[in-house]
């Protein structure tokens, strides 16, 4: 099987520019010392209390039932106007935003039980977790603000204009001719036994 050239060229200039991509990107930042439990910087690093992480952790609870209340509005809106496709979306947000908030309500009753046990790395743990889904809760309220609605796809009245070509033949092509004339194919000589 033969691999067409195009193909060929195309595969080495994808592995070449990989290699480019990975050997710029360890280029970067070469004075910076390398994380010494191995992580790859993904770790969010947590300078709080346990009881200052329950604080901040009731503020992430108040501002989540505060974005909950504040999609709820716009269901109800959207709900009133019956535009069908924005309630189908604000209604997928405010879904979202309140399994966030059980899962939040859920982290910060573990945040307290940590606390309690001066648990000061499990209590790291669930903060960090309600950070995630703070960030993850003001992601869908930019999206349940993105939501566009049946209105918005149609911009005014719609008319619709039918224009006939001048040079399209008068009589009806559906109609059959009453009498039409049917050839009779000729016979085979070398099919006749």
């Amino acid at each position: 099987m033969r691999i067409p050239r195009l193909v060929k060229i195309g595969f080495f200039g994808l592995l070449i520019s990989g290699g480019f991509g990975v050997a710029y990107a360890q280029d970067l930042d070469k004075n910076a010392p390398p994380p010494a439990d191995g992580s790859v910087g993904m770790k969010r690093d947590v300078k709080l209390s346990p009881d200052e992480q329950l604080k901040a952790a009731d503020a992430v609870l108040g501002r989540i039932d505060n974005a909950s209340n504040t999609v709820r509005k716009q269901l109800e809106q959207a709900r009133a106007q019956r535009d069908v496709v924005k309630s189908l979306c604000l209604n997928d947000k405010l879904t979202q935003i309140d399994v966030a908030a059980r899962s939040g309500k859920d982290r910060r009753e573990a945040l307290r039980q940590a606390a309690a046990r001066q648990d000061s790395e499990l209590a790291t743990h669930e903060y960090t977790i309600l950070m995630v889904l703070k960030d993850r809760v003001d992601q869908l309220i930019a999206e349940a603000n993105q939501c566009i609605g049946e209105e918005a796809g149609f911009v005014g009245e719609t008319k619709v204009t039918v224009t006939i070509d001048p040079n399209l033949p008068r009589e009806d092509p559906a109609q059959y001719p009453e009498n039409p004339i049917i050839s009779v194919p000729p016979s085979c000589a070398s099919c006749v036994q």
